[in-house]
């Protein structure tokens, strides 16, 4: 499992202490949907992990918004202490639970990601390099947020199910963008957008 991440046996260790307080904690706060508690390595960790090749490792600022346990947040901030130490990550959650969660489990991991306990909305511009979502909102939703949080040179990694087409032709009235996708490894039906220009039409 090691080698399908590429990362080294210390963020490897940090990764499985991730998984293995998702389990301890799911039953109490809900974390995940129970059914893929059994693979949560697959279905969490590396479906989270599979992102980091599509970004800047040069990049300062990465924002994950509605982080819940952790993904993709924390999955980046562990790999970014590996390969990317001069980057800040900033995990979003406004459940104050889930907040505890993921200060908890960036302790246990050894990994300093900020968290912020607010609603997206409310924050201040976050100038991010970087901003990531998975399974938050409606594509037009994030791209609400990211106008608000991304810089002007900034991209936006997206996990998306199978609905990934019919939102990126659903927003096209309103969003002019530049969209790639690429396929997911954990999930023949998803994608990763990856979205670098954008501009209301």
């Amino acid at each position: 499992m090691i080698d399908q991440l590429n990362v080294s046996r210390e963020t490897f260790a940090r990764l499985e202490t991730l998984r293995d307080l998702l389990v301890k904690w799911n039953p109490r706060i809900n974390l995940v949907a129970k059914s893929t508690i059994e693979d949560a390595w697959q279905r969490h960790i590396v479906d989270s992990a599979q992102i980091w090749p599509l970004a800047n490792p040069q990049a300062q600022r990465w924002l994950d918004i509605g982080s819940g346990a952790g993904f993709p947040g924390l999955v980046v901030a562990a790999v970014a202490a590996e390969k990317a130490p001069q980057m800040q990550v900033t995990l979003v959650e406004s459940d104050q639970r889930k907040c505890v969660f993921l200060q908890t489990a960036a302790r246990e991991m050894g990994v300093t990601p900020r968290i912020e306990s607010a609603r997206i909305e409310s924050l201040p511009p976050q100038n991010a390099d970087i901003l990531s979502a998975r399974a938050l909102a409606p594509l037009e939703n994030l791209l609400e947020f990211a106008e608000r949080h991304r810089n002007h040179n900034g991209i936006c990694l997206f996990l998306k199910g199978q609905n990934a087409d019919s939102e990126l032709t659903s927003v096209a009235s309103s969003w002019h963008i530049s969209a790639e996708k690429f396929p997911s490894m954990t999930d023949s039906n998803a994608v990763i957008l990856r979205i670098g220009e954008m501009k209301r039409a």
